[in-house]
């Protein structure tokens, strides 16, 4: 196993637009299918593997394109430490206070090593000044405890 790491900054609504979150259903809807099924079909397959925003489930960051992987580590330690780098870096500009308290991010460090060592996901969001959101996500590989199914978007950690 390996962990990949994923790291989106942008605007909430754009998170919030579920239909570029999902990947497109694996069959196409008939022509007698409501048009907004229809459409959110044409989306779905035009915007999954362009967009950087963060899928619906953690585990399908991996079917995303490689270049959206930020590192590739063989231990979950590596990978936590990874996302503590990034929290205290973006830290300074989250909305909450409570947010931005040191403690509670050595907290959620630990607990994200902790739960990737027994194979799981770790996806995180943060509300930041302005209207903007930043999701940090950990996704497991080779395999997927989530989604065993899923492929691996590039190898391990040189």
């Amino acid at each position: 196993m390996h962990v990949h790491g994923y790291l989106w900054t942008g605007e909430k609504t754009a998170f919030d637009k579920e239909s570029i979150r999902r990947p497109p259903p694996l069959s196409a809807p008939t022509a007698t299918s409501p048009d907004e099924v229809q459409q959110r079909y044409r989306e779905a397959v035009a915007e999954w593997k362009t967009t950087d925003v963060p899928p619906i489930e953690t585990a399908l960051w991996l079917l995303k394109p490689a270049r959206l992987v930020r590192g590739t580590w063989d231990e979950p330690k590596e990978a936590a430490d990874w996302l503590r780098q990034q929290l205290a870096e973006h830290a300074p500009r989250f909305a909450s206070q409570h947010d931005q308290d040191t403690t509670r991010l050595a907290v959620l460090t630990t607990s994200a090593a902790e739960r990737l060592a027994l194979g799981g996901d770790v996806s995180l969001g943060f509300y930041l000044r302005g209207s903007l959101f930043l999701s940090v996500a950990l996704a497991t590989c080779s395999p997927s405890r989530a989604e065993p199914e899923l492929p691996c978007p590039v190898g391990r950690a040189r």
